[in-house]
């Protein structure tokens, strides 16, 4: 039987079970651009500005389900004024990294935690769902064939932006019937290009960025535009990023579009590492995910982060009383946020009730945990440790 035999019998069976086709990999069908580019000088690249030669994409309706998965040359799209899209904000997307390693091998971190959010996501949209490991081999396809855009240079990498939108032309509020999943790739650089640079926040008081029973924990593109105006007000009174709020206990809840940690310093010189649970109105990141599995190995003696001393580790509340009580008596040891784009982020101040909270830097910019978990998770991403977060694209 031939191959493509093969892959039409084993698509026919999937249908027979589902009722629907799935998202199958092996249908991919591969157009390369006619008219590739090269990529720019590394020291020329802003994020999100720059694009490699290809995209993927993959039409579902809700009748046949998924379509054929096609990589072709990056470009517009074309859209019905009446897209849902363009009315209702039917879009969630994803964020992860391909990195070149010493040994010039590129590769992804944790693909899979991406995979199983943007599902999540599609469920709270009603948009479809797929296999993720499907997505996984087409985003290897994609950054296969754009791997010449994986930056050699220390610290940069390739952005890779899975996104799935609602697609049918109607104005009417109601389930998808249509939908597109596209993946596109941008070189970036290193998050910190001139040296680390703590942040001030402003602990926001007037605006809420989730609430019990919305889509805080879901990764939603109306969670983020509404994030600009107060992020503009912060900057025009000198704070770099908003620490959100919630409650009238000023519960802390994310920084910014990042995770939030706190270090406060024990009674018994133990550090309890503090995080917001994950209470439905916060996104589970995948570098919170890892940030925590890191710091509970080397709570446990798994593994030993340089610098660090004796921690605790505890997801749970924590309000701005309880930090200005721990900047107050000098517990106060840390606080960072957490993401794709900068793995960690310092914080040195927090703006709050008309006062400027001081949080404890050491002289590199970092605090005494973010700085080691840094390097710990970079060299992870970045291949420099073997392990198993970290997944070659090609195969040997």
């Amino acid at each position: 039987m031939s191959r493509s035999a093969s892959t039409d019998a084993s698509g026919d069976l999937k249908r027979q079970k589902t009722g629907l086709a799935p998202l199958d990999a092996s249908r991919l069908v591969v157009k390369r651009n006619e008219n590739p580019r090269t990529c720019p000088d590394a020291k020329d690249l802003v994020f999100g500005k720059t694009f490699t030669n290809h995209m993927l994409t993959v039409p579902w309706n809700k009748t046949t389900g998924w379509g054929e998965p096609k990589i072709e040359a990056y470009g517009p799209f074309q859209l019905d004024p009446s897209t849902t899209v363009l009315h209702y904000a039917s879009t969630l997307f994803e964020g992860l990294k391909a990195y070149r390693d010493p040994q010039d091998k590129i590769r992804l971190f944790r693909p899979n935690k991406n995979m199983e959010r943007m599902n999540r996501s599609a469920e709270r949209l009603c948009l479809p769902t797929f296999d993720g490991d499907e997505l996984i081999k087409l985003i290897k396809k994609l950054v296969d064939l754009d791997q010449d855009w994986v930056p050699k240079e220390d610290g940069y990498s390739l952005y890779i932006r899975p996104t799935l939108i609602g697609a049918q032309a109607s104005l009417g509020v109601a389930d998808n019937t249509e939908a597109l999943l596209f993946v596109i790739l941008s070189p970036v650089g290193p998050y910190y290009s001139t040296g680390v640079k703590p942040v001030a926040l402003e602990a926001n008081l007037d605006y809420v960025r989730a609430w019990p029973g919305g889509s805080g924990n879901a990764k939603l593109g109306a969670n983020y535009a509404p994030g600009v105006l107060p992020a503009k007000e912060a900057s025009s009174r000198g704070y770099q990023q908003i620490l959100w709020l919630f409650g009238e206990e000023h519960w802390l809840t994310e920084v910014g579009t990042m995770n939030m940690f706190v270090v406060l310093k024990k009674d018994d010189g133990v550090l309890e590492v503090v995080t917001p649970p994950l209470n439905g109105m916060i996104l589970p990141g995948v570098t919170r995910d890892s940030i925590l599995e890191i710091l509970r190995d080397h709570q446990s003696g798994k593994i030993q982060l340089e610098g660090v001393p004796k921690i605790e580790v505890n997801e749970r509340e924590i309000n701005m009383k309880e930090i200005l009580e721990a900047s107050k008596n000098g517990t106060l040891e840390e606080m960072f946020g957490a993401g794709t784009a900068a793995v960690v982020s310092p914080v040195n101040k927090i703006g709050y009730n008309g006062q400027d909270i001081d949080v404890p830097v050491t002289s590199s910019g970092f605090g005494i945990i973010a700085e080691p978990v840094l390097k710990q998770l970079s060299d992870i991403q970045w291949g420099k440790i073997d392990h198993p977060w970290s997944t070659p694209v090609q195969s040997d």
